[in-house]
């Protein structure tokens, strides 16, 4: 009897928490039912124009990078400027101490004042045989002797004054003058060392920034894509369409002067599989230095753009999609196609939108394909304020 009585009891509280689960259950269904569609913020897809940038990382070089470097042997005499310097054309850099090309100067003057005795005591034969020739004193044989004297004392001459510009332009090398207007860049040698012609390293490098080439390289699936983003027959006619481009520093900020693309290596490097490009800066104030790094940054720019919020978008299996509000407030889940570049936040849709398309903006985590929805209109200028930025 007591068994009887302790299932009837067990049987009766399970048949109780069942009645009462199903009472919540039936609340929450009826409060939901209540509620209606959850809102959901909406805006509507329109065409923008927007500009696109692609940046690169560059290398910066002056115009020019000229390696000074001895002509002489000697010992380095005088340093007169110092690193980072700002020079001018033909101004002085080094002395070399080399007095070697001293002596070759006076020796090859020495000769000369030779040559020229040696010239003037042959003419003085010449001046002297020519009238006992004529009045056939002598033979004309001995006036053809002496005039083959002179003429031989006259190209002695000549050769010895060649010596002296040859020894003139050595010792001229002891003084090393900057080639080209320029910035003097490291100098690892200090008076005394030894340099010579032959060293492998060179006395220092001037740099001439008053423009600069900033050095870059796209891969050959980028290269196709330029190609076809650029009109022109040809690869000159296709650079003159490119807009200017600009340059990011180092610290993120742009450079404020504009540059442009004019050259492109018409070969693919097979070992990087890229091809360099060079992109001409100004730089007046010499703010852009020899070897530093940038990133070469190239608009492009598109028209009747149609641009969507990344946080509208859903990632799935390598595809993006977005729910778009269908008939009687129904979300579809609807897939887009976008380019590679964003800009900003935003992705620009190439498939799958159109003008006039109406977009859930956020928060729809928990939103399923079919889903009732209650929109909650958002002013387009407003999602698209950030753009115009």
């Amino acid at each position: 009897m007591r068994k009887v009585t302790t299932l009837f009891f067990s049987v009766s509280i399970g048949m109780l928490l069942a009645s009462c689960g199903n009472n919540d259950a039936a609340k929450k269904a009826a409060a939901a039912a209540a509620a209606g569609p959850q809102p959901y913020p909406v805006f509507t897809v329109s065409t923008q124009n927007t500009t696109l940038d692609s940046d690169y990382p560059a290398t910066i070089e002056g115009i020019q990078n000229i390696d000074i470097r001895p002509k002489v042997d000697g010992f380095i005499e005088k340093i007169f400027v110092d690193e980072g310097a700002v020079v001018k054309k033909g101004q002085l850099l080094f002395t070399i101490n080399a007095p070697q090309y001293e002596q070759q100067v006076r020796t090859a003057k020495a000769a000369i004042s030779s040559a020229e005795a040696d010239v003037n005591a042959a003419q003085l034969t010449v001046n002297k045989t020519k009238p006992l020739v004529d009045k056939d004193i002598i033979s004309k044989y001995d006036l053809d002797a002496a005039q083959l004297t002179l003429q031989s004392r006259k190209a002695a001459l000549a050769q010895a004054r060649a010596e002296l510009v040859n020894a003139q332009v050595n010792l001229g090398y002891t003084s090393v003058k900057s080639p080209v207007d320029g910035v003097v860049g490291s100098i690892p040698f200090r008076n005394g060392s030894l340099v010579s012609s032959s060293s492998t390293e060179p006395l220092t490098t001037v740099s001439n920034t008053s423009k600069v080439y900033a050095y870059f390289s796209l891969n050959e699936k980028q290269l196709l894509d330029f190609s076809n983003t650029y009109k022109g027959n040809t690869l000159a006619q296709q650079m003159k369409n490119i807009p200017a481009v600009s340059l990011v520093l180092a610290d993120g900020t742009i450079y404020a002067q504009n540059g442009k693309i004019e050259s492109i290596n018409g070969q693919i490097n097979t070992s990087t599989g890229s091809a360099s490009l060079r992109a001409t800066f100004p730089n007046p104030i010499s703010l852009l230095k020899n070897g530093a790094s940038a990133s070469v940054r190239i608009p492009q720019h598109v028209e009747n753009a149609i641009l969507v919020p990344q946080k509208s978008t859903i990632d799935l299996q390598g595809k993006k999609f977005v729910y778009i509000l269908g008939d009687s407030a129904k979300v579809i889940n609807t897939q887009i196609e976008v380019m590679e570049l964003a800009k900003g936040n935003f992705y620009v849709v190439t498939k799958g939108l159109k003008t006039g398309d109406k977009v859930i903006l956020e928060g729809f985590q928990s939103l399923k394909d079919g889903t009732k929805i209650k929109p909650d209109v958002k002013n387009a200028d407003s999602v698209y304020a950030e753009i115009k930025k």
